[in-house]
């Protein structure tokens, strides 16, 4: 019988405290099943993993510096962490939506970075809370998003001024409480949105300014007790400044209320605007044509042609008004500093994200294709009494009180609604008897009425052009 040598057992590299055992510690039994499905958030929070790595890196190399790490385990630590930020960017690519044995994202990462370079990976966390890990996260993540937010109200401002510009000379009737007003060029209208966009972004910049503090090394909530460089993690971050409190950088989401709420003006902005252009698609208005392509039909009625973007932009605005409300009512109870119910801020904000982009990116690709009925909007203008207002100013030019004016053309439209007789059709012997102040100077007709209204922001060909001479300027 031959004998050999015992082998000598392989080295082994220790599995992770949350794969062994985890609750050995602090806990005397394991966490249950249910209650871990519930606690759980890798499925939301997944899409923060670049930031998440990001951070990691910035963090990583502030051990090193701090001489918490060698050199060479912060190279390893990086290698690693790219090697999980490019598996992670597989899995999201091909729509892989395998669930995590981990919590959530920041324990998914650091368990697939001890697997890959061993147990130097348990050392990235030395001086580091999940609560100013996650706080960072979320600045990281609402910084970009609201840079290619910006980006795309950009796309639709561009948009919306190249139909301005080509459509300059079309007339229609400008509305209040929904009643015609007075004529108004269609460009003048196109551009009033352009402003209420043009005043997003400004809410949206804003935004970004206040959520420009760094908040890793705020700890759990005391701070950090290793001597770690937030200063530099700041800059290497892209941050203006590290957080001034540790308690309020953990505990601190004004920033993701503060973009919820300029998110939901944004909204306000384009469901006003979807509701227009859905009335103006109508039979009753028929100002507009909509593109087939961002329209649908009817199940049971073959003619119908339905604005169904313009009406899911309308309806998707509750949602973004929900997540406001869902982040205010989270917030508005918990003492300081973290709490687990912060958790909640990321399904409604991303869910937000989403919303807005796919909103903006729809808008920017309908806008030049939209179809504006130039004749049925002039007629529109035509009819009735939107000329009123010019007929009062008439007098009051000719010395009569703008008030008496007002009073006496009044009794214009009165009798012209009895006979059925628009202003267009009134001779100059049909406005006498009302007031002696009417000569054969006067002049009414839909370009006469807009050309008066020359002002800084008013609906003269010269004012819209002198607007968009402004937007074009670099």
């Amino acid at each position: 019988m031959i004998r050999t040598k015992p082998r000598k057992p392989k080295k082994t590299v220790p599995a992770p405290a949350w794969q062994n055992k985890a609750w050995e510690g602090r806990f005397a039994e394991p966490t249950d099943a249910a209650v871990e499905r519930f606690t759980a958030s890798f499925a939301i929070d997944r899409r923060l993993y670049r930031h998440d790595i990001r951070g990691s890196i910035a963090h990583a190399e502030a051990l090193m510096r701090a001489g918490l790490l060698t050199r060479s385990e912060c190279r390893t630590l990086v290698r690693g962490l790219a090697e999980v930020e490019a598996e992670i960017t597989v899995e999201v690519t091909r729509g892989d939506a395998a669930p995590s044995p981990d919590e959530d994202i920041h324990m998914h990462v650091e368990r697939r970075l001890t697997e890959k370079v061993g147990p130097v990976g348990g050392k990235l966390h030395t001086g580091r809370s999940r609560n100013d890990q996650v706080a960072l996260d979320l600045r990281l993540y609402l910084r970009e998003e609201i840079g290619i937010l910006v980006s795309q109200i950009g796309a639709v401002q561009q948009a919306l001024a190249a139909r301005a510009e080509a459509e300059i000379n079309l007339i229609l009737p400008g509305y209040t409480h929904l009643q015609r007003a007075q004529p108004v060029s269609l460009a003048h209208h196109l551009l009033a949105y352009y402003e209420m966009l043009a005043r997003d972004v400004g809410r949206l910049r804003d935004a970004a300014a206040r959520m420009d503090t760094m908040p890793l090394g705020s700890g759990a909530l005391a701070g950090t007790g290793f001597p770690l460089d937030r200063d530099a993690v700041a800059q290497a971050l892209g941050f203006s400044r590290p957080t001034a409190n540790s308690i309020d950088a953990v505990s601190d989401r004004d920033f993701v209320m503060e973009f919820l709420a300029a998110a939901s003006i944004l909204m306000v902005h384009l469901s006003r605007w979807a509701e227009e252009w859905i009335l103006w698609a109508s039979s009753e208005f028929g100002f507009i044509d909509l593109p087939d392509a961002f329209c649908t039909g009817s199940s049971m009625m073959p003619q119908k042609k339905n604005p169904d973007v313009l009406e899911l932009i309308r309806g998707k605005t509750g949602r973004v008004f929900g997540a406001l409300t869902t982040i205010l009512t989270v917030m508005k109870g918990l003492p300081l500093s973290y709490n687990r119910d912060l958790q909640e801020d990321k399904g409604p904000l991303f869910d937000t994200v989403d919303t807005l982009q796919m909103s903006l990116a729809l808008l920017a690709r309908l806008v030049p294709k939209v179809h504006f009925n130039a004749d049925r909007m002039r007629q529109a203008a035509g009819e009735g009494f939107l000329l009123a207002t010019d007929l009062a100013d008439y007098l009051t030019e000719k010395g009569l009180p703008f008030r008496q004016a007002h009073h006496v053309v009044g009794r214009i439209v009165v009798q012209g609604i009895a006979e059925k007789k628009p202003l267009s059709s009134w001779t100059l012997a049909d406005f006498q008897p009302f007031s002696p102040l009417f000569g054969r100077d006067l002049h009414l007709s839909l370009d006469t009425a807009l050309s008066r209204r020359a002002v800084i922001g008013g609906t003269a060909l010269q004012s819209i052009r002198a607007a968009l001479r402004q937007i074009q300027r670099p």
